[in-house]
């Protein structure tokens, strides 16, 4: 869950530095693309070298929905959304009509303090500060018992970091007095949260999701639990809904949370249509069968399970886009039913509710109602209304209330050398604390996406979606200026800019930026001892 490496990118292909630099093929509108287009495999790994190798396939093997299709929900935007760099989100059109109504919300992520901050890192600052800005609740975390556990971080090396990372983090505008800053080895809420959660967790779906096996310690396994009451931790005082800005290889953390979530969860809240329970398929079938068929055709004016089971063998299987498996369940439950008649209601399926919570929902529904053993059934309120009413219930009875938390991605940012940006490799990547000099000539020394020779790129343009200069203006250098970016990303691809001259106009952009964060950070320095978080660990060994 942590925004540790978003650094570690796919290689993206051929680059130089002769001529003309570059990008790639020209496009209609501005969208860095991180030079990661065009790979066959995926794989997310939060701790291993593993990276995303297209984003594509995000949306079709993961279920990451693309950003843009929510954009226009999203009040003023951040330049990283409008230019694409923030590519894809798991549910969060709650967060975004959040901030559009004023009402809370909340943003959280983290960081383990293994190295310098770096300019991979400023993206998940900047999306952490712009929820704050927006009204959401923000956080602002050190993974120090993840650093210690999975990457083997001492106690002294995580406090030198920790307190890079978030001098950093003051000097781009996170407001400490609105915002908590804490460290997992020091929130004692937080890991009575993670005992909770661990109850719901089980090593097998930590081998499938992360690989763990025998040799996995098991302080690393502990730490997994951590992140995910990190996750749901801004929602402990009040249920709201909640993003955690993060790289694409984050993801298996945001998709465990949202299941622990669930699980801790009193109510389960579905439709349904008659006494038995449905699953998802099976569901949607009876429903596209009730639309279908005219109660009064049937004798006495009443769509019964048994007239839907009739009508389901008359239906060819093609027809019906489920599998003879689905179709076999379904003819079960409804023969089984009989003369049960079919009647849409929201379900209230009791997950783990104390009977207390339990009888409080059967009194607190309106109108008509059906009570069995392990779940009530209503048939005057709307699944929506039923969601809101069973996390009332659950809080004022002592549950959480838990909603699924949301998530947004952004694009690794290319190594400056080329291929992947590493931590490892001082030249591909520049530190948020290296000299202003020494991020000049990083720049300066870029590998680009231009052409073979000037002549050339005069012709041709350059390739800017390809060119980790040009991800500098887009990611960083041109801030919130469009114009600015798409200018430098026009006149690459028309061939009017040459590379040598935009990497001078970069290189100078950069000293000037890390000069002003640098000078921003001493700052900060008596902010930061005024803050709450513990700067030594008492962990330490003296």
């Amino acid at each position: 869950m942590t925004g540790d490496d978003p650094l570690e990118v796919p290689e993206s292909g051929e680059s130089t530095t002769d001529g003309g630099d570059g990008t790639a093929e020209p496009q209609s509108e501005l969208r860095p693309d991180g030079g990661a287009a065009g790979a066959d495999d995926v794989a997310l790994d939060p701790w291993g070298s593993s990276s995303v190798s297209d984003y594509r396939k995000l949306f079709e093997e993961f279920g990451i929905e693309e950003f843009d299709e929510v954009l226009e929900e999203v009040p003023n935007p951040h330049y990283l959304m409008r230019r694409g760099v923030i590519f894809g989100h798991r549910d969060y059109r709650p967060v975004a009509e959040a901030l559009q109504n004023d009402e809370p919300a909340a943003v959280l992520s983290g960081f383990m303090p293994t190295g310098d901050p770096h300019i991979g890192h400023k993206l998940v600052f900047d999306e952490i500060i712009w929820h704050q800005q927006q009204g959401a609740d923000a956080y602002g975390l050190i993974a120090d018992l993840e650093a210690n556990s999975a990457r083997g971080m001492s106690w002294e090396e995580i406090d030198e970091h920790a307190r890079d990372y978030l001098l950093s983090l003051l000097a781009l505008g996170f407001d400490p007095e609105e915002g908590e800053l804490y460290r997992q080895s020091e929130n004692r809420e937080l890991q009575d949260l993670a005992f909770e959660l661990g109850a719901d967790a089980n090593f097998s779906e930590f081998q499938a999701i992360y690989g763990f096996d025998g040799e996995t310690d098991v302080s690393h396994m502990q730490s997994v639990v951590t992140q995910m009451a990190d996750i749901l931790y801004p929602q402990l005082e009040e249920p709201k809904p909640t993003v955690i800005p993060v790289g694409p290889d984050q993801d298996p953390h945001v998709r465990l949370a949202r299941d622990l979530a669930e699980r801790m969860r009193f109510f389960k809240v579905t439709e349904a249509y008659a006494s038995f329970e449905l699953e998802d398929e099976e569901r949607a079938l009876v429903a596209e069968f009730y639309e279908r068929l005219e109660p009064e055709a049937f004798d006495d004016d009443t769509l019964r399970c048994v007239h839907v089971a009739e009508a389901l063998e008359e239906t060819p299987l093609a027809d019906l886009e489920v599998g003879a498996d689905t179709l076999s369940s379904v003819l079960t439950k409804l023969e089984e039913a009989g003369m049960e008649p079919i009647r849409p209601r929201t379900r209230f399926f009791d997950r783990r509710a104390t009977e207390e919570a339990f009888d409080a929902l059967v009194e607190t529904i309106d109108g008509e109602k059906r009570v069995y053993e392990s779940h009530i059934d209503a048939f005057d309120l709307d699944r929506g209304e039923a969601e809101e009413l069973a996390r009332e219930i659950e809080v004022d009875n002592g549950g959480y209330g838990f909603r699924p938390p949301s998530s947004i991605y952004h694009r690794f940012m290319t190594g400056l050398t080329g291929g992947k940006m590493s931590s490892s490799i001082p030249a591909s990547h520049i530190s948020l604390l290296d000299d202003p000099e020494d991020g000049y000539d990083k720049v300066k020394a870029a590998s680009t996406g231009g052409r073979e020779t000037a002549e050339e790129h005069r012709e041709k343009g350059g390739k800017a979606d390809e060119c980790p200069v040009y991800e500098l203006y887009a990611y960083l250098l041109a801030g919130d200026d469009d114009e600015f970016a798409k200018r430098v990303y026009d006149e690459c691809t028309s061939g009017e800019r040459l590379c040598g001259d935009c990497k001078e106009q970069a290189a100078q952009l950069m000293r000037e930026f890390l000069e002003e964060h640098q000078e921003k950070r001493e700052e900060v320095e008596e902010l930061l001892e005024e803050t709450d978080i513990e700067l030594e660990s008492p962990r330490r060994r003296q």
